[in-house]
Formats: structure tokens, sequence, C-alpha cells
């Protein structure tokens, strides 16, 4: 018997792919909405549409119980009001409807000087992509308290899994790993926090589950993996089919690029995420998530560097 009906909006994208599998195989009937199906899962319905379009989103949560916000935008392309524009046609979308709205959330919103960082947490931005992302939450809380829908934030670090492009382990870590190089980002011995996306997805599938039991706009924190940057070169050393020597991240030459490229402007912008430590924390959902519920780290990333690098083996040979 099916749990429910979920729509997922950017269902290409790394989470919203994520979101598909894990709901799937939670058990509900599971519909995605995207420009066009470049990553499909199967056993799930799919539908072509442009999310920027209120009747287009519309349509496709009409017989959603819970809604998953996928969306994403560029780096360069959240500024200008943007990325406001892109929810509020979700919120209109969902307005009235009562439904269950879960939306990812970033660290963007903390300071650098965060350490321990709760839901309770007052948020403080330390740049514009942080500000941004208060809005948007501020845009969900005020909806979700006028009993538009509910609305459900979850936290979490920098993505990484397999199949996903375009992200740390792809374009900084192992960007030059055909020449034997592995980069680290920042300390050695400085912790950041990772998000497994199997293991995110698993816990927006737990949250649409017992989202009855959650008031009307909620915010909780995926602790997911709180390790040191030595412990990921080691596990990815590990993984990886030949040796990597491990190098400090050239940053410098991320500044020279973003000269150029905004999309690397934005991200040296970002560059005190990794240089602070700053840990998601949340007692209450890790008791509704359950012991044990993270995939080993290890295991995590060696899924995710076979993957990636077995794909790079291929293309190059």
């Amino acid at each position: 018997m099916s749990k429910g009906k979920v729509t997922v909006l950017g269902s290409n994208g790394h989470l919203g792919n994520a979101a598909m599998v894990a709901f799937r195989d939670a058990g509900w009937q599971v519909t995605g909405l995207g420009r066009s199906n470049r990553r499909p899962v199967e056993h799930t319905r799919f539908i072509a549409g442009d999310a920027d379009d209120v009747a287009v989103v519309k349509a496709a949560i009409v017989d959603a119980d819970v809604v998953v916000h996928g969306l994403h935008l560029r780096y360069d392309g959240w500024g200008n009001g943007r990325a406001e524009a892109q929810l509020q046609v979700v919120i209109d979308a969902m307005a009235g409807s009562g439904k269950t709205l879960l939306f990812p959330g970033t660290i963007y919103n903390y300071s650098a000087g965060d350490r321990i960082i709760g839901p309770d947490l007052r948020q403080r931005a330390e740049a514009k992509r942080g500000d941004i992302r208060i809005r948007l939450e501020q845009m969900l809380k005020a909806a979700a308290e006028a009993g538009q829908f509910q609305a459900i934030i979850l936290r979490a670090g920098d993505f990484y899994g397999p199949g996903n492009r375009g992200e740390w382990f792809e374009q900084a870590m192992l960007m030059e790993h055909a020449k034997g190089r592995l980069y680290h980002l920042g300390d050695l011995d400085m912790r950041h926090c990772w998000a497994y996306l199997p293991d995110l997805g698993r816990a927006f599938a737990a949250l649409g589950e017992q989202r009855a039991q959650l008031a009307a706009f909620e915010n909780r924190h995926f602790a997911g993996h709180w390790v040191t940057h030595r412990q990921v070169m080691t596990a990815i050393q590990q993984a990886a089919p030949a040796p990597l020597a491990v190098k400090p991240m050239p940053w410098w030459l991320l500044r020279a690029l973003g000269l150029v490229n905004p999309v690397m402007r934005d991200i040296y912008r970002m560059r005190y995420l990794w240089r602070n430590e700053m840990e998601l924390t949340d007692p209450r959902l890790h008791a509704l998530l359950g012991p044990d519920f993270a995939t080993p780290f290890d295991v995590a990333v060696r899924v995710t560097v076979e993957e990636l690098l077995g794909k790079a083996v291929k293309k190059a040979a």
C-alpha cells in the first residue's frame, strides 16, 4: 500500500533525484517535474514542464500530499530577485492547499563564527548568498504561519554521492585526479559538514512520513558526516583506483578565474565555509531518524568515488 503521493520539483537535480529514489524506495507514488527527463528513475512518473510557470507547477502537484522543492539555480543566477521569484511560483502554486512542502536549507544562513548550529540559532549570513537564503526561508515561514501549507526546511552540509556532477568531489578535490593529484579544501585537521545524498533523500522521506507530528513551520538540521578534511582525503585515497598525492586547494586560481567566470567568483567568496568549523546539530531530528541512520562515511565515499572515477576512466578510454 502506498504511503502517499509526492511530487519532486526539479527531479534532475542532485537533491531532486535523490528524493525521487528515496521516496520510491519508501513506498510512495512519486512524480517528478523537470524540463526533460535527463535522470529517469524507474517506477516513477515524470512530467515535462517549466517550474517557472505557476499553472504548470499547480498541475504537477494537484494530487500530491507532499511536494519536494528540488529546484536549483546556478551560483551566478541567484541575484536580482531571481531566487525569490522562483520560490514565489511554488508558494503561489501551493497557496491554500494544506499540502506539505519539503525545502532544502543551507549553512549559508549562518556566520563563519557560528560553531555549533542548532535549529534555534539566530541566522546571521556571512555573504550575500546567505542573505538570499534567509529571505527564502522567511517567505516560507510567512506562508506556513498564514495557514497556506506546511513548510519543513531540512538544512544540510555540502552534497556528495554517486551519479552527481558539478559538486566539490568532481570539480575541486578530484579535478586533477588524472594527474595523480587530490586537493584538500581547508586545514587537514579542521572538520566540515557533508551530506551524503542517498541519506539526505531518506531523511526527506522520513519527514514526509512524519509530517502530521510536525508543526506548520519546521526548521530541522541534518548532521550528515562531520569529519576532518584529513578523513576525507584518506577515504578518497582508499577508494581511488590509483595513488593520489594530497595538495592544498589553489584558492588563488579560483580567485583569478573569478575575474572572467562569475561562478568561480562566487565559489571563491564562499571559501570561509572551508576555513571554519560550522557543525549542524539537531537532537530532535536525530531522534526522529533513529540510531545508525547515516551510511558509514568510508562506504559513502567509496561508492561516490568509484562511480565518479569509473566513469572518468571509461570516458578517457
